[in-house]
């Protein structure tokens, strides 16, 4: 049967499907439009079932606070050009919308949510068919209570904070909300910081101490023997610095014995006093660089001060009680 455009146009604004895909589904539908939005759901299914091992680096990121709770959502995608699309902020903002409505505080609990005619998860499906593109939901987060800012960075929709206060202070939570977008801390405070990162971070700052110290004996013997250690730093650059000429065969072979006996003795009578207290440096450093009350607070008056002290000037009980951070783009 003929299908008028006045039809097509309808369907397609009701779906969001390509204009061949809505006249094919009512042509095949004979008209009918339940029929036809079956058919292209249908379809949608079959399309996302094809992308789904397509990897999704692109998306929005959204942020909002309704009365005493807040949330972060974000729907991910493959390119920016879908990303960038009205439709799908649009829905990325229908689903935050249903999700703070219905106060969730599981991203399962906001893919079963109603919105439209079907479900969250649905709908998602449905805009993966209809843009050729693989899509899932990702990243929700969830603050309650009062005195919550919320930040999307530069408005973007590719990174998004909330911070919660103690006090009401707005300007403060809003430049603290800055501050968690800008220095992605991985923690509030030191105890805040999990066992497993502590010991990790303290496992690499003892290997990384041992490799500085058996290198700086190592480059020191190199010099002594007259050879440079930038020339000698891997077996590939000692191979192509003797066919150049900036080593000769001896060279090469006196630079290879000093990497692997002086490399060996220095290894061997390390103090392990000394190694534990310089990781016990790093790992404290590490703290200062990645705790979000101890970072150098980065929207102040000029004057250096962390977080902490930055809120303490504010107010003197002033103090951060919860901080949420998401972001698609890599770092």
């Amino acid at each position: 049967m003929a299908v008028s455009i006045e039809d097509i146009k309808k369907l397609r604004a009701m779906t969001g499907a390509g204009l061949a895909d809505v006249k094919k589904a009512l042509t095949e539908a004979e008209g009918d439009f339940d029929k036809a939005k079956e058919l292209l759901r249908e379809r949608g299914l079959a399309i996302a079932a094809k992308r789904s091992d397509r990897e999704t680096s692109n998306g929005c990121v959204l942020v909002k606070k309704v009365n005493d709770f807040a949330a972060i959502i974000a729907l991910k995608c493959e390119t920016d050009f879908v990303a960038n699309g009205a439709d799908f902020i649009k829905l990325t903002s229908d689903i935050l919308d249903a999700a703070i409505a219905a106060k969730c505080q599981t991203l399962d609990e906001v893919k079963a949510l109603a919105l439209g005619e079907s479900d969250v998860q649905a709908a998602v499906t449905q805009r993966s068919g209809i843009t050729g593109e693989k899509m899932e939901l990702d990243g929700y987060n969830v603050l309650e209570g009062e005195n919550i800012e919320v930040y999307d960075h530069m408005n973007k929709h590719t990174l998004c904070t909330m911070v919660q206060l103690n006090e009401n202070n707005e300007e403060a939570g809003h430049k603290v909300a800055m501050q968690v977008a800008a220095m992605r801390p991985v923690a509030l405070d030191e105890s805040s910081v999990s066992e497993e990162t502590k010991k990790t971070e303290l496992e690499v700052a003892v290997a990384k101490t041992k490799e500085e110290l058996v290198e700086k004996a190592v480059n020191a013997a190199l010099k002594k023997a007259g050879i440079n250690p930038a020339h000698v730093d891997s077996e590939d650059h000692i191979e192509s610095n003797t066919k150049k000429g900036w080593l000769t065969p001896e060279q090469a072979e006196e630079a290879r014995n000093i990497k692997k006996t002086v490399g060996e003795e220095k290894a061997a009578s390390l103090n392990p006093t000394m190694i534990q207290n310089i990781a016990n440096g790093r790992l404290a450093k590490f703290f200062k660089e990645n705790c979000l009350v101890d970072q150098e607070f980065q929207f102040g008056d000029g004057d250096k001060q962390t977080v902490a002290q930055y809120l303490a000037s504010q107010s003197k009980d002033l103090k951060i009680t919860a901080y949420k951070r998401f972001t698609l783009v890599a770092e």
